[in-house]
């Protein structure tokens, strides 16, 4: 698939279980397109609580090297303690980091600086578990971007066409 194909598909995934669970949106683009343009845009435009991050990894900051295709993440809980804060841009930005490279690994999608991965991640603030948290994380983007190449089933979403009256959410407990 060439860039131009993946350019703004959106993927999303769920990977561990409460609390140390995490849930991401992923966002393809193409370096110069009007989608990429906006995911850069995040960088000039932080909101308090919300910092964006260029994936990277390394034991200590002089060895930070950056995850290639380039990375943005996005944090989509608001970082209000040191807890989250830790979770989020520690075993969070390193699942992620593993997980954009297993989909190099697998042919999924090019090591290229003509693509960028986008990233936005919730955490449960109650998360305490750093080898699980990175687990869920990298579980999460791995299968959100195998839905941004690939494309989602179609048998799940003609079975939510179909199911739509009875659908429920976590966050909702009314009838």
């Amino acid at each position: 698939m060439n860039l131009d194909e993946l350019d703004g598909r959106i993927g999303e995934g769920w990977g561990g279980l409460s609390p140390n669970g995490c849930h991401v949106n992923v966002v393809l683009a193409r370096r110069g397109s009007p989608t990429a343009a906006a995911a850069i845009s995040m960088f000039a435009h932080p909101a308090p609580g919300h910092s964006p991050v260029l994936c990277c990894v390394g034991e200590t900051q002089p060895d930070y090297e950056p995850i290639w295709p380039p990375t943005l993440m996005m944090n989509k809980t608001t970082a209000t303690t040191e807890q989250i804060e830790t979770m989020t841009w520690g075993p969070g930005q390193l699942g992620i980091g593993q997980a954009v490279l297993d989909a190099v690994a697998d042919g999924v999608i090019e090591a290229s600086g003509d693509l960028i991965v986008l990233v936005a991640i919730w955490l449960d603030a109650r998360a305490d578990d750093e080898t699980a948290v990175r687990l869920a994380a990298r579980a999460a983007v791995r299968r959100a971007i195998g839905m941004c190449v690939e494309g989602r089933d179609p048998a799940a979403a003609a079975r939510l066409v179909t199911e739509r009256d009875g659908l429920r959410n976590p966050f909702y407990s009314g009838r």
